[in-house]
């Protein structure tokens, strides 16, 4: 009963929150000086009477007081529709969206299952062996491209890897107007990926190296690590089997959020890069003022890390029963 009472509290928390980004999303973006009307006919030559704007206006719903635009937006968001985008004219938010979820999850996601897997494994690495070369070098390691910015960082690889030496593209998601298909194609992609991938996760692997390591730690002055020792248990057992799987929990809710940080994709990155995911994405709708793009992008975002947080909550009740006592 105890878990289940945990369970509904955390959905009902979920769905609070859901609606309370529902709410901010809608009149976040009405509050930009944005003009639809413009943005639909600014191609060069189209000129519409002062009668076609006001139906143009009256279509888009723009006339109707905000609390009738906030149920139509409200009940159209919630099935997914989320109206045609002024930026890319005719076509909808979602279709939008879509083209650009698809580069944005091989690059986050990639780097994220990258930086977890070292950050964890050199934070175990280094909090078994403290005080060793393993330890100091991986720590130095980790802070100094923890500390650096993403961006910074991105622009020397760049500058280092494809223009002095030439080894990867400058920038994109593949080689434009290049008629090539299967593996030639796929190693196209991953060329293009390199460099961006490698920023992402070393300027973010700090994070589960410093969690991974600190909780290790604490794990290991606990009484019960004593005890084994003392049984004369092989110390591969004593870390694997006993340190690490109590050590890894609060590590949990850091690897749920990451993934779910997917979604919003990693802007500045894409922006150096050129890369066409959801991150350039953002810099071109807050750049054309498109509101509904940017409710799209923000109201999926803002979903993604949510789920990603009841996940967290609900793993690590299963982990740690005493969470849910608490």
């Amino acid at each position: 009963m105890g878990g289940r009472r945990y369970v509904i509290k955390k959905v009902l928390q979920a769905l609070a929150t859901l609606a309370f980004i529902l709410v901010f999303n809608f009149f976040l973006f009405r509050v930009m000086p944005s003009d639809p009307v413009k943005l639909l006919t600014k191609q060069k030559g189209i000129q519409l009477s002062q009668a076609a704007q006001q139906e143009l206006i009256n279509e888009l719903g723009l006339d109707k007081p905000l609390p009738a635009q906030f149920l139509t937006y409200a009940g159209d968001t919630l099935r997914g529709q989320f109206g045609p985008s002024f930026l890319y004219q005719g076509q909808s938010v979602m279709d939008v969206f879509l083209r650009a979820l698809w580069p944005t999850l091989l690059l986050v996601g990639t780097a994220t299952v990258l930086m977890t897997i070292i950050g964890l494994y050199l934070g175990i690495r280094g909090g078994w062996s403290r005080g060793s070369r393993l330890d100091t070098g991986s720590m130095g390691f980790s802070l100094l491209f923890y500390s650096m910015p993403d961006f910074w960082l991105a622009m020397m690889l760049l500058v280092l890897f494809s223009t002095f030496l030439g080894w990867f593209p400058s920038g994109g998601y593949s080689t434009p107007n290049a008629d090539i298909t299967g593996i030639p194609h796929v190693v196209d992609v991953l060329n293009h990926l390199f460099l961006p991938m490698v920023t992402l996760t070393l300027g973010y692997l700090g994070e589960y190296y410093l969690v991974m390591r600190s909780s290790l730690l604490d794990v290991l002055g606990e009484e019960y690590v004593t005890t084994v020792r003392a049984k004369g248990i092989r110390e591969d057992r004593v870390l694997w089997g006993h340190a690490v799987r109590n050590a890894l929990l609060p590590t949990i809710s850091q690897i749920a959020l990451g993934f779910g940080f997917i979604l919003g994709g990693a802007i500045t990155i894409e922006l150096v890069f050129s890369y066409p995911g959801l991150g350039l994405l953002t810099i071109n709708a807050l750049d054309s003022q498109d509101f509904r793009l940017l409710q799209g992008l923000f109201f999926f975002a803002s979903v993604a890390i949510l789920i990603s947080n009841l996940a967290a909550d609900l793993l690590y009740s299963w982990f740690d029963p005493r969470v849910k006592e608490a």
